[in-house]
This record gives C-alpha cells, sequence and structure tokens, in this order.
C-alpha cells in the first residue's frame, strides 16, 4: 500500500492509561462517521504500516477518539506511536468523504508564483491544528507557506502544478 492510495485522518496525540490506548485527533475527518475501520496506517519512517484496531471510542461531537490498537499493551509501545499521522485507504473512506479533496493530495506537486516563477515541489503538508503548511522543497532549501485557499490561484491536477501567492515578504525570509 503507498501512502497516495490513503486519505489523511489526523495525528497520534498521545498514551492514555498503562494498557496503550492512544488519544488521537481526527484533522480529516469526522471519527464518528467511520463504521470502526479494521485497521489504521501509521505513517512510521515515510512508510504507512497496518495497526489493526482493537477497541475505538469517540469523545463527545469533537474530533478526538480513543484507539487500543491490537499489540500495543504498554505506556511505552503506545508513545512510541505518538505525533505519527494516521491514514486509511481511499477505498476504507466513508462514502460522503471519499472524495472530498484535501491540501495533502497536492503532495508532489510543483508550486509555483502567480509569476510562474518555481518554488519547487510540495513535499509535506505540515498538520498544524488550524494552519496547515506547505513544506516546498527546491534545489536551495525548504521553504514554508501557509496552505490557505486564500494563497492558492489555481490548482492543475493534469500537470500537477500549484500557483500561489505567498503572504507578502515570507520568500524573502527564506531566499534572501
Amino acid at each position: 500500500m503507498h501512502i497516495k492510495d490513503c486519505n489523511y485522518l489526523g495525528y497520534i496525540s498521545k498514551a492514555i492509561g498503562f494498557e496503550g490506548s492512544l488519544l488521537t485527533f481526527f484533522e480529516a475527518a469526522d471519527p464518528s462517521s467511520f463504521n470502526d475501520p479494521a485497521f489504521i496506517f501509521i505513517l512510521i519512517d515515510g512508510k504507512p504500516v497496518p495497526f489493526f484496531v482493537q477497541d475505538i471510542s469517540y469523545r463527545g461531537k469533537g474530533r478526538e477518539a480513543i484507539i487500543k490498537f491490537e499489540d500495543i499493551d504498554t505506556t511505552e509501545k503506545a508513545r512510541s506511536l505518538c505525533d505519527h499521522k494516521m491514514y486509511l485507504p481511499k477505498s476504507q473512506m466513508p462514502p460522503n468523504q471519499k472524495h472530498e479533496k484535501s491540501y495533502r493530495d497536492l503532495i508532489g506537486f510543483q508550486a509555483v508564483q502567480t509569476d510562474n516563477a518555481l518554488l519547487g515541489v510540495i513535499d509535506d503538508v505540515l498538520e498544524y491544528p488550524g494552519n496547515p503548511v506547505f513544506r516546498i522543497l527546491n534545489d536551495k532549501q525548504e521553504v514554508l507557506v501557509p496552505a490557505s485557499d486564500d494563497l492558492i490561484h489555481n490548482i492543475d491536477f493534469k500537470l500537477k502544478k500549484v500557483t500561489l501567492s505567498p503572504p507578502e515578504g515570507l520568500l524573502e525570509l527564506y531566499l534572501g
């Protein structure tokens, strides 16, 4: 399974209790819309690794869930998964969320400015609560640009190209 065949769900926040339960935060989807998935992929060293769900309970109406995975039965094992991203295969997404586009769909796209000047390639989307950020890599360095609909002028899925208008002065911080 490749990460491009999956949808980003959210991340593992912290270990809960002594038996390996994990507090998770769903950013891309409402966790209660899932029919208790049998497994969830966790991104480890850049590769999606399946973890089988033993139990999942949702907290209130928010986007939090407590998940207990099979074979994760100690606090130490649970802590090793903290801050990792979670994914679900696109085929397992609830029907109302299968076709929902996200910023993560733009990973691998060329990022250009409105004057067509190349910024680089979108390597990742850093998921800060309420503030996703494109990590764009070019020959020289990494450039971080807020992932915001207001800053995206055009997305060409055929050419795999995103036209951005970074906030004034941002590029000068990186490119001098």
